[in-house]
């Protein structure tokens, strides 16, 4: 659906911030855009086999939902460590749930498939309908703020940015495509320094959803082409961006949805009206009550 696009009144001097609330998606997440689209891509026939994919979280609640809505199955393949409110609506959304190691898992990833599971794969990142799906954000941006000069994005994989940046290049190619990142987790960051993506130390603490291993081989030529400028925060600014948005705007994001606003707010770029997107808001319970007691999950 249609999210709308709010003001921040948290931004630096001379700046205009404001916010695409993905968040208020019915999965809470920018997912079911990519996720819908490369589904209903597929025939029929292969549907009835049912679908799965390899998620953190919030693509496995888009292929969940849509499942629910079809009327087929779906399994979702989770890490070790995927955040128990996202594994909790899957649940609710009657999928099947696989964990596996997280290594396990992020070579499924890279793979884009498993062998041990029947039905049809849905890549959220690398499938072309999947890119088209997360373009029409960008559309959207461009029609409900025609006059935005760069647009935030997380990085996770890369469909999101991609996708959005390959709506406005089309429509608007003079507005930028910011990629944002932890600093402690930075993939895009350091393929851009090395040439090419590589391996990269990565913690992502109580962030789930980005700062994996290392860039996909698949997105490189087209995030090298698309990206105009990554930028890293902190999980300290990522805590304090997910409270300042509860408290000043009423708005629930989880750690990745909230590192394009730290971002914004750190002002490290030229730019005077910049949109943040805010892609999610499925964060545990017990990690936003510690963030809104002002301590950052996993810190001193």
């Amino acid at each position: 659906m249609t999210t709308p696009l709010v003001g921040c009144d948290s931004a630096p001097p001379g700046k205009t911030i404001r916010l695409k609330l993905e968040n208020l998606q019915p999965i809470g997440s920018f997912k079911i855009r990519p996720i819908a689209n490369a589904v209903l891509s597929r025939s029929r026939t292969e549907l009835n086999a049912g679908i799965y994919t390899t998620s953190s979280g919030n693509s496995a609640l888009g292929l969940a939902w849509m499942a629910r809505r079809l009327g087929i199955g779906a399994t979702a393949v989770v890490p070790a460590n995927a955040p128990q409110a996202k594994l909790e609506k899957l649940r609710r959304l009657g999928a099947r749930i696989d964990v596996r190691a997280n290594e396990v898992w992020w070579r499924a990833i890279e793979a884009g498939v498993l062998d041990d599971q029947q039905g049809v794969y849905i890549d959220a990142v690398r499938d072309s309908a999947s890119l088209a799906g997360d373009a029409t954000l960008g559309v959207e941006i461009l029609e409900q703020w025609p006059d935005v000069e760069a647009i935030l994005i997380p990085f996770g994989g890369g469909g999101l940015a991609c996708g959005i940046a390959c709506a406005v290049r089309a429509l608007r190619p003079a507005v930028k495509i910011i990629a944002c990142e932890l600093a402690s987790a930075h993939p895009l960051q350091s393929a851009f320094a090395a040439g090419a993506p590589t391996p990269t130390a990565h913690d992502a603490g109580f962030v789930s959803g980005v700062g994996y291993g290392s860039v996909l081989p698949e997105m490189w030529p087209l995030l090298r082409a698309m990206i105009d400028e990554v930028l890293t925060v902190s999980l300290a600014q990522v805590a304090q961006t997910i409270r300042l948005l509860a408290e000043n705007n009423r708005v629930v994001a989880e750690g990745a949805g909230a590192i394009s606003l730290a971002a914004a707010l750190a002002a490290q770029y030229s730019h005077s009206r910049v949109c943040a997107v805010i892609s999610g808001g499925n964060i545990d319970s017990g990690v936003f009550a510690e963030i809104l007691g002002g301590r950052t999950p996993g810190g001193n």
